[in-house]
């Protein structure tokens, strides 16, 4: 987009505001609100001096504060909750606004796109969004009085009970039965009529209590995480909008289905899908997939401090929750960390890679880097991922694992730190040495503070012992 192009949307559109719209190292989604005679040629060109680093997680000290946010043009969009109100994207600068910031997580998938493109590849990128729309959700964390609440009419979790689900009892429901589906549907309206984001479907995912689903189109690592970041944002306008909630938070109910974020991926060059081969038996797949998949497996343990990055992360994976806690790889099996989506055998366009564990919690932008980072490593080293195992894992016995060695991922965030901590080198192209370790050092404090907090469930088991 050129600036006069900006200018005329400025003036079309009637705009008094700009939302600069970034993401912290930690995902959080943060935004500076700017009047639109502020944004001249100087603000796009020099970018506009109005962050505090030292109060945005994992960008600076208090003594070296001042940065620079420098507006993508091309992802200038109107805000349709907010009237003569646009949003845009930035880029964070250092002080003096003279180079990148090497925190900044847009700069890390831009390096990526970089690395990947020096091997002759282009990538393409794609998430299932999944997530909970509640009626409330109540909590409270005082010194003598801590809990939660859930209230969900859908679910039957209220004194209201409307069409009743059972638990792990809505994949694909109809309406009446969904119950979201007028949320789901404005949010996906919303996000392609003013934001230009191709949503490909949505549906009512396994969790009664209103769990759904957004599938978008699959583009460059940058714009899938731009997107995954505005369809949060319009999904939180919306279910305020119905007097709802919604939330991402990986393990909401103890019982139901956790919310997931699998990742696809597929790697292109000169317009051939590299993943692809017609000759293949098994997944019609190539060798090129087969060492993504081995860099995967061979580095996952690592990468969960990255794609499931909370305390509660843990929570969901767990066994029989289609929720991936094996480090192995099939076609179509949902027990498997790495899935080769099998709906159909020959389909070039859509030979793809799809790695499980992952959930929204994430920084997108660090946790689709960090994946395509992992498979390229695989392909460099010509890893290889072992056979597919075709068959339901959560019911293998043990004997049966360590036999096939099917090895786990780590069981808490705090063990994936410390595999982090020991398996970082595949990351480097994108991720700087200052990055992880300011990384895990956030994380560490984040495991500190919920630790120290006593839960619900440890009175209720812990109370009369």
């Amino acid at each position: 987009m050129k600036i006069e192009e900006l200018k005329n949307i400025i003036e079309d559109n009637k705009l008094k505001w700009i939302n600069l719209q970034l993401t912290d190292l930690l995902g959080i989604f943060r935004q500076v609100v700017i009047s639109s005679k502020m944004f001249d040629e100087d603000a796009i060109n020099l970018g506009i001096g109005k962050l505090d680093g030292s109060s945005v997680y994992g960008f600076k000290e208090i003594y070296e504060s001042d940065l620079t946010l420098r507006p993508v043009l091309d992802t200038l969009r109107t805000n349709p909750f907010e009237i003569n109100t646009a949003d845009i994207i930035t880029e964070v600068f250092d002080t003096f606004g003279t180079k990148r910031l090497e925190t900044d997580p847009r700069y890390v998938a831009q390096k990526t796109i970089a690395y990947t493109s020096s091997f002759g590849y282009n990538s393409l990128t794609a998430a299932e969004l999944e997530f909970y729309i509640f009626d409330e959700i109540r909590s409270w964390l005082r010194p003598l009085f801590s809990g939660f609440e859930i209230k969900s009419g859908s679910a039957g979790y209220d004194e209201k009970t409307n069409h009743s689900l059972t638990i792990k009892g809505g994949y694909y429901v109809p309406p009446p039965f969904d119950e979201s589906i007028k949320i789901r549907s404005e949010i996906s309206d919303l996000l392609q009529d003013f934001y230009k984001i191709t949503i490909e479907s949505h549906h009512h995912e396994v969790g009664g209590a209103g769990q759904g689903e957004i599938n978008m189109q699959a583009l460059d690592p940058v714009s899938t995480s731009d997107n995954i970041q505005r369809i949060k944002y319009v999904s939180r306008f919306v279910a305020h909008k119905y007097g709802k909630i919604i939330t991402f938070m990986p393990k909401p109910i103890s019982d139901d289905a956790g919310n997931g974020m699998h990742v696809h991926v597929s790697l292109w060059n000169n317009g051939k899908n590299a993943f692809y081969d017609i000759n293949d038996d098994y997944a019609g797949i190539s060798q090129e997939a087969r060492y993504f998949i081995g860099g995967l497996l061979s580095h996952g343990k690592a990468l969960s401090a990255i794609v499931s990055p909370t305390v509660n992360s843990y929570k969901r994976l767990l066994p029989h929750y289609e929720a991936p806690i094996f480090l192995t790889w099939s076609k179509g099996n949902r027990s498997a960390a790495v899935r080769i989506p099998s709906y159909h055998k020959n389909y070039e366009r859509r030979k793809r890679v799809e790695y499980r564990p992952p959930d929204p919690s994430c920084n997108p932008y660090l946790a689709i880097s960090a994946i395509i980072l992992a498979g390229i490593d695989g392909i460099v080293k010509k890893i290889d991922p072992g056979d597919p195992i075709d068959e339901n894992i959560y019911k293998m016995a043990e004997s049966k694992l360590r036999e096939l060695k099917i090895e786990r991922l780590p069981s808490s965030l705090d063990k994936a730190l410390d595999e982090l901590l020991n398996d970082n080198e595949f990351l480097r192209p994108a991720f700087s040495q200052s990055l992880i370790e300011l990384y895990i050092e956030l994380k560490r404090k984040e495991i500190e503070k919920i630790n120290r907090t006593i839960s619900p469930a440890e009175f209720y088991y812990y109370a009369n012992i």
